[in-house]
């Protein structure tokens, strides 16, 4: 099954990024934990080339905890700091602050050389949609939201947002890429909704998504439903389908609906922590 998908606002939104890195002294990256690899968009390495990084891998809460920490590893291997987060508990939000500070050093030490004291660090937040971006923000500013206003050479009415005296943060629009090479990562994509959903075969991808779960993490789909995980994917569905009384006339498994409620599931963590990509797999 191939995905693509690149609407013609995210190349707008690409040449706003490329502007406005010019301002930045950092590029915070939010992933998804659950597809830490596919949901890093490469546009983004090439945009902040020069800048200094900091990696958040959110909605951890959903994913295989210790393959969180794999990923953490992965990274850090890579020479990126590199935090474990879920923004809507504001679990390992602790120390976001030291990070920054820790990757942002050389800068803070030539503005002290400068006899630059106090200037605040100026950080993009970027990410594919439906990553967290917004509620990351909203939870990290929580006690100073105030915005700090049009910055010099900012185009008009692109706000800043304080946080605190340290570090100012500018939001950017989710934006993928033109083109997903390899087949796997669209599907990672369009699994955990950042793929508009009405452009899917929802069937289809529902079907991979069970083929995909349950050979890495095997009794999901009994323990959730009560399925025989043994039968083949599309009766698998079937049986989800039953079980939830998505049913057409004549009683038969109506699986468009059941495929619904397999995605959506996934996407709310009810199936279980679960990551679907390992670093040993890149």
């Amino acid at each position: 099954m191939q995905v693509q998908w690149y609407p013609g606002h995210m190349t707008k939104a690409k040449r706003m990024m490329q502007e406005d890195i010019k301002l930045v002294d950092l590029v915070i990256e939010l992933i998804d934990a659950r597809i830490p690899f596919s949901s890093g968009n490469p546009d983004i390495d090439e945009l902040a080339r020069g800048k200094s990084r900091l990696i958040l891998l959110n909605k951890a809460d959903l994913a295989d905890q210790a393959m969180n920490a794999k990923w953490q590893e992965y990274f850090k291997g890579k020479g990126l700091e590199t935090l474990i987060i879920n923004s809507r508990s504001r679990e390992g939000f602790s120390p976001i602050n030291r990070s920054i500070e820790k990757v942002c050093s050389e800068k803070i030490e030539r503005d002290r050389k400068k006899g630059i004291i106090g200037r605040p660090v100026r950080a993009m937040v970027v990410g594919i949609p439906n990553v967290g971006k917004s509620t990351f923000i909203n939870s990290l500013c929580r006690k100073a939201s105030a915005k700090t206003g049009n910055k010099p050479g900012v185009t008009k009415g692109k706000q800043w947002i304080k946080l605190g005296k340290g570090v100012d943060l500018l939001d950017t629009p989710g934006i993928l890429w033109p083109r997903f090479e390899k087949e796997k990562i669209g599907l990672n994509l369009a699994y955990i909704g950042s793929i508009n959903d009405e452009i899917l075969d929802e069937t289809e991808l529902a079907m991979n998504l069970i083929s995909n779960v349950k050979t890495d993490y095997p009794g999901v789909f009994f323990d959730r439903y009560g399925c025989d995980e043994s039968k083949e994917t599309a009766v698998i569905l079937e049986e989800i389908s039953v079980k939830r009384g998505c049913l057409k006339k004549g009683n038969e498994p109506d699986t468009g609906k059941g495929a619904h409620i397999v995605l959506d599931e996934f996407r709310s963590g009810k199936l279980g922590h679960i990551t679907l990509e390992t670093p040993d797999q890149i």
